[in-house]
């Protein structure tokens, strides 16, 4: 039987996209409105790299991490948005078994990564509220840039290991992904061998990842809010709420669809579900983030001013 399997396993060599199943005009339809969304999280993230790196005034630790998570929004996106258009319209959705790897691969580093950036990003909130006379200590530029790299080395350990256990399994002749793009869940209900230990995996370090950063997030906010409500002034209050009110946004878009999708035992089971959230955390939070750390934050609007009034100095 273990001889049969390792055979027919071999056999896999590509895997059909099934995406979504939709007459072939609203194929064309959903290709324009993808492709409009991945325009524009283009535009919007590399927008804001480049004001950040170009103005003097925004070169501080959370515009540095901001830096950071549009950098990561434009690579987790990308890595699916591009496969996903081209399958819109043909009718051979196929992706090697290599390049199925390395799609997840890339996209649970990426997106595990992000996770641990906005905790990094309450953290420096916090230390900026609540510890300002020490906050160039606790964030200067090298531990601002050991965070990120710590970041990146916990998405990296997660995505090693998914993508190891994942395709570990024996998927016999059955090739066939109900989703858009190579994800786990779609991944272990084709397998053809018990996948139990590849469903703990999957809860376990989802569980651990989600507790950890949560856990730093929370209790940051719950530091921030103690030491606001001690601010007299209401235009004070009002003014340091402001600068955690996008992140706090961001941090509820991001994580509640990441738990629906991968923290409960039950998120393998329903692939149409599955597909519509996970539409929602590839496409539309990264297009969401630029507009709204830009359309709340005063100091990346003046910094855009600045800029276009250097480049066209008339206009």
């Amino acid at each position: 039987m273990k001889t049969e399997l390792n055979w027919n396993y071999s056999e896999v060599t590509e895997f059909i996209l099934l995406g979504f199943r939709t007459p072939p005009k609203l194929q064309i339809f959903l290709f324009s409105v993808f492709l409009m969304i991945y325009v524009v999280i283009v535009m919007g993230n590399t927008s804001m790299i480049i004001v950040i790196k170009l103005d003097s005034r925004l070169q501080t630790p959370m515009y540095f991490f901001l830096r950071n998570l549009s950098y990561l929004d434009l690579c987790y996106s990308t890595v699916i948005a591009p496969k996903t258009l081209s399958n819109f319209l043909t009718n051979e959705k196929k992706i090697s078994y290599n390049g199925c790897a390395a799609q997840f691969f890339f996209f649970a580093l990426f997106v595990t990564t992000e996770g641990f950036l906005l905790a990094v990003m309450a953290f420096d909130r916090f230390s900026a509220i609540c510890f300002p006379l020490l906050y160039p200590v606790h964030m200067s530029q090298k531990v601002c840039v050991q965070l990120v790299m710590g970041s990146y080395i916990c998405g990296c350990i997660n995505s090693v290991v998914q993508t190891s256990f994942t395709f570990s399994l024996h998927f016999c002749q059955e090739n066939r992904l109900d989703h858009f793009f190579c994800d786990v869940p779609s991944l272990i209900k084709i397998s053809c061998v018990d996948t139990f230990v590849n469903e703990i995996v999957l809860f376990t370090l989802s569980a651990v990842i989600i507790i950890t950063t949560t856990t730093v997030i929370l209790v940051s906010y719950a530091c921030i809010l103690s030491t606001v409500l001690k601010i007299p002034s209401t235009h004070g209050r009002s003014k340091t709420f402001s600068t955690c009110g996008s992140h706090m946004v961001v941090v509820s878009l991001f994580y509640g669809t990441v738990f629906f999708m991968y923290a409960q035992p039950g998120a393998i089971s329903s692939p149409e579900q599955n597909k519509i959230v996970a539409v929602f955390y590839t496409l539309i939070i990264p297009m969401l983030n630029p507009m709204i750390y830009s359309l709340r934050n005063r100091d990346v609007k003046d910094a855009v001013k600045r800029i276009l009034h250097v480049r066209w100095p008339f206009q």
